[in-house]
């Protein structure tokens, strides 16, 4: 489904994208990881035809974006970072509208309409404005509106950004079930549980190169430990030296973490050295460990 070598996008003397190589295979589910400015737009922006590539190699369905951006475009679908629906139109009518461009006639536009708003569960809204919408509601009528033309491959950038934790659940229950359909997905996101639950495969990006590749199990098991113990101490002493040989130490603000193959042995170790933390707490390596250790922690604007 994507095909890229080498690729590279510059804006003036600024490499956005710094010749990343990428495969996506049909029915899989590929996300793009990577903190502010990593390069994930812009590389999405090339996958979508709307940016071409300043050098490198790259196709989409098997073409080349350069020559044959139209026909590519025509089996897309794309879920932008932030919902642009038209507010003069109502619910159903920002998807017949929409459906008109790819040249669907008026009778298979309110058929398609109809079946994605009872899949996005929007059916009984389909006569009211968008205004009104709440965040989930307006996020699942622009999924719907990407998916009119019946995409080979659909685009989502940030698709659950800003949205609560009910209404993220429900959109990640329609993305799973267009997975289980068989639709290529292509997406970015800041939420790490979301990439885990949603992505086959992914790729975490920092500074414009691929950091590294594959599932979300084998990012944890080759970039992180199997558990962590996160240690909260009352007084403010610098117990970091006194951890040293028991495990990574990652020291934060309000606590310190500890990356370990045994957490309880971790623990019994601390205490056996005198130390009393006021809490402690032993989880599983996340995939969120796996991208502070590879883009580190500090914020970029």
């Amino acid at each position: 489904m994507i095909y890229a070598r080498g690729l590279i996008k510059r804006f003036g003397d600024f490499t956005a994208v710094d010749g990343i190589d990428l495969d996506v295979a049909p029915g899989e589910a590929f996300g793009f990881l990577g903190p502010n400015g990593a390069g994930k737009s812009s590389t999405m922006r090339m996958i979508s035809c709307v940016s071409m590539p300043t050098a490198g190699e790259l196709r989409i369905l098997g073409m080349d974006p350069v020559r044959e951006g139209p026909r590519i475009r025509a089996r897309l679908g794309v879920c932008p970072q932030l919902d642009n629906l038209d507010p003069d139109l109502n619910v159903r009518e920002n998807l017949t509208t929409y459906a008109r461009y790819f040249g669907l006639s008026k009778s298979e536009a309110r058929s398609r309409a109809q079946n994605l708003l009872e899949f996005v569960q929007l059916q009984e809204k389909a006569t009211s404005t968008v205004e009104p919408l709440s965040g989930g509601m307006k996020r699942r009528l622009t999924i719907a509106r990407s998916l009119i033309n019946n995409p080979d491959l659909v685009l989502l950038d940030e698709p659950t950004t800003g949205l609560d934790p009910q209404a993220r659940h429900l959109l990640w229950e329609r993305l799973f079930r267009l997975k289980q359909q068989g639709t290529t997905l292509v997406l970015t996101t800041h939420y790490m549980d979301e990439a885990e639950q949603l992505c086959d495969r992914l790729v975490v990006m920092d500074g414009g190169r691929i950091a590294a590749e594959g599932s979300p199990r084998s990012l944890i098991e080759t970039h992180s430990t199997p558990e962590v113990v996160e240690l909260r101490f009352t007084d403010e002493v610098d117990y970091t030296g006194k951890l040293e040989g028991i495990g990574r130490v990652d020291p934060l603000p309000d606590r310190i973490l500890l990356y370990t193959d045994d957490g309880d042995a971790a623990v019994n170790e601390v205490h056996r050295r005198g130390l009393t933390p006021s809490s402690v707490l032993v989880r599983r390596s996340s995939l969120e460990d796996v991208f502070l250790q590879l883009t580190g922690r500090t914020l970029v604007d």
